[in-house]
């Protein structure tokens, strides 16, 4: 049957139409600015666009976030490892145990383990932490791809995600780590798409840790070949080495990822502005080492040490300060030295899985 008047809000008995279900939750949510441009540009969207094509990549889009969110958000007070590489590493291959080797000693240590759950690395990580403290961010492929059997075996900790790009947003906002081990194109997109993003300021510092087993030539010849090729022809600066670490036991690459943590605790990035929330204050001779050490990397100003809040609510001690986001390498130079600094004897370890709630 065709109207002839303007389409009215579908309702049900006992329901609401989404659109109405939309207005009715959000108009007093604490995001309501946000929720409003969001739906400016999806009526944009619906002015311009009839394409079925076009309605499907956004609808999978939402979807994809929707459901990854509603996943994480339960578990987001615990810091997590996600770790990459080939699906095509045997029960039998050293990596495969150095993967297992690495989970544990990450979840020993209090953190949740991501991965692509497959098969391979992905499995061996997924084993090595348990199904309860593995997360597995699953993607749909033209063949048939099955997850892993042990990040599948427990309820709510697998996605299926539609898009690779969806899939990557979420390995970057969610994780506090990464570890790479050697893999084919799959595993090397994962890896320069983060340091692509970690250089560019796109996703605040975190460690990022090239994992592979001692007698294995893989990230050394990637190094050699491609990285310090790149900073000699003058594409990368000498400083975006720092950006990576590279070891070859699941031990030192944990070692690595808490040390990281250790005055560290997180970031902010603005445009031309950084805020490194701490772990422990720094003493005013601390500071001002820090400030000649690190004078290049400032704009304007110094480094003012000052008070925040975390993402939780909690005062923390800050520093603050003016910088270039083309040194991020150089920044990292800097967490690295706030975090090889002594810290108070009495000082906490808070472990991830510690934190208060």
């Amino acid at each position: 049957m065709s109207g002839s008047g303007p389409i009215q809000p579908a309702t049900r008995a006992g329901g609401l139409s989404p659109l109405d279900a939309i207005a009715a939750v959000s108009r007093n949510h604490p995001q309501r600015r946000l929720i409003d441009r969001a739906l400016v540009s999806l009526l944009d969207i619906c002015r311009q666009e009839q394409e079925p094509e076009a309605w499907r990549i956004v609808e999978g889009t939402l979807a994809d976030i929707s459901e990854a969110l509603a996943v994480f958000r339960p578990r987001r007070d615990v810091r997590k490892v996600s770790v990459f590489g080939s699906a095509r590493t045997e029960l039998d291959d050293p990596s495969y145990q150095l993967a297992e080797q690495l989970a544990e000693a990450a979840v020993a240590s209090g953190f949740e383990v991501i991965t692509g759950a497959g098969s391979g690395i992905m499995e061996a990580a997924n084993r090595g932490a348990g199904c309860e403290r593995s997360i597995g961010l699953n993607v749909d492929l033209p063949f048939e791809q099955h997850p892993n059997p042990i990040v599948s075996s427990c309820d709510g900790r697998l996605l299926h995600f539609r898009y690779f790009f969806t899939r990557k947003l979420f390995f970057l906002r969610e994780s506090d780590a990464l570890v790479v081990l050697p893999g084919g194109f799959g595993t090397l997109d994962e890896l320069f798409e983060s340091l692509t993003l970690i250089q560019t300021g796109r996703t605040p510092p975190i460690p990022l840790v090239l994992l592979a087993a001692p007698d294995d030539p893989f990230w050394l010849s990637w190094q050699e070949h491609s990285l310090n090729a790149m900073q000699e022809r003058g594409l990368i600066s000498p400083e975006d080495t720092s950006l990576l670490f590279l070891t070859d036991s699941a031990e030192a690459a944990m070692a690595q990822i808490e040390r990281f943590y250790r005055r560290f605790h997180a970031a902010t990035l603005e445009r031309d502005r950084v805020e490194l929330l701490l772990n422990a204050s720094l003493t005013a001779e601390q500071l001002r080492q820090l400030n000649l050490s690190y004078d290049d990397l400032v704009d304007q100003g110094s480094i003012q040490a000052a008070e925040s809040i975390d993402q939780r609510g909690f005062l923390r001690p800050c520093l603050r300060f003016h910088f270039d986001r083309r040194r991020m390498g150089r920044l990292y130079q800097l967490i690295d030295s706030l975090n090889a600094m002594d810290v108070p004897s009495d000082l906490p370890v808070e472990l991830p899985s510690q934190e208060p709630a």
